[in-house]
């Protein structure tokens, strides 16, 4: 992919420039607000967390069961039996295990970033936004290397892109699409009762952070577009536009994990995988839990229309 302009040369790179500072700028007074409340609130994880010697998947709810992805599909465990405990244990470890994978490019990205001279204004909460990710990351790792499976992820990086205007928009798409996915998961886990403490704990430490990152998310891709957007051709917007909506497909397909289904013991995992992906409670599911997220990228113009295969 190749952005370019009507105006190639220096100028209009300068000109790009100033218009990237002060969109910049303009979401500074908020990251700055962001910052102070990111001190205020560090947690230390090494601290705050005294893990289990052991946990009982088959005892103790570790993901809600209404959100696991058999729910309403002709291969979902019998209702509260400990067959359905133990999937909704393995649906928590690929739940972490996602989180894992995708903070690991997450801090990749932002410690790329830290420091750029056109993103100055933002390095301080760049820097809290890094912290915050590796510090999920020890939960969800001790969670998965303590009790379960760190699930290897089938997600294929797409290329790398040449144009930095082009790179800076789709990771900070990507960025936001997997964060407000997790964090609708994050905020129901946190207020179910049924769930172990330890699995509340970790999704509300989650949540905690990730209200910020949600509101930074959204600044920083909304800045971002209306600054390099219209200097793109239209054939450079509507390919950034479809890359999104496919990172927004493959971020949920990864819910639908056929190592797990084989880990239950399903005869056909990967056709279970298919099935759910399709089952109509499954689509319904989907769309409720990207409602805010999606109305967010058709309101401000990123998206034109709903991604194909979503729902």
């Amino acid at each position: 992919m190749t952005a370019t302009s009507a105006g190639g040369g220096s100028g209009a790179r300068a000109g790009r420039g100033a218009r990237l500072r002060a969109a910049i700028a303009a979401v500074s007074g908020t990251v700055d607000r962001l910052s102070e409340v990111s001190r205020a609130k560090y947690q230390n994880p090494y601290a705050a967390l005294s893990w289990p010697d052991s946990v009982d998947p088959g005892a103790d709810w570790f993901f809600t069961p209404e959100i696991t992805s058999l729910h309403g599909t002709p291969h979902q465990p019998e209702p509260d039996s400990e067959e359905f405990r133990r999937f909704a244990f393995l649906e928590a470890s690929n739940f972490f295990s996602l989180n894992i994978h995708g903070e690991k490019a997450l801090m990749e990205g932002l410690a790329s970033r830290l420091y750029r001279s056109d993103l100055l204004e933002i390095s301080d909460y760049l820097h809290h936004f890094l912290d915050e990710e590796n510090k999920h990351s020890v939960y969800f790792g001790g969670f998965c290397r303590r009790y379960g499976t760190l699930y290897r992820s089938r997600n294929i990086p797409f290329p790398a892109e040449g144009d930095r205007s082009v790179a800076d928009v789709l990771f900070f798409a990507k960025a936001l699409l997997f964060e407000e996915h997790a964090d609708a998961y994050n905020v129901h886990q946190a207020r179910d009762e049924r769930l172990h403490p330890l699995a509340r704990f970790i999704n509300q430490a989650h949540h905690a952070d990730e209200t910020r990152h949600l509101v930074f998310n959204r600044a920083i891709v909304q800045a971002l577009w209306d600054t390099h957007a219209p200097e793109w051709d239209a054939a450079t917007r509507d390919e950034v536009r479809d890359r999104i909506g496919q990172f927004f497909v493959t971020t949920w397909r990864e819910y639908y994990n056929p190592d797990v289904y084989a880990d239950l013991g399903l005869a056909d995992p990967w056709q279970a995988a298919e099935d759910a992906w399709n089952a109509p409670s499954q689509r319904a599911h989907r769309r409720n839990y990207s409602d805010r997220c999606l109305r967010f990228l058709l309101s401000t113009g990123i998206l034109q229309k709903e991604p194909a295969d979503a729902f």
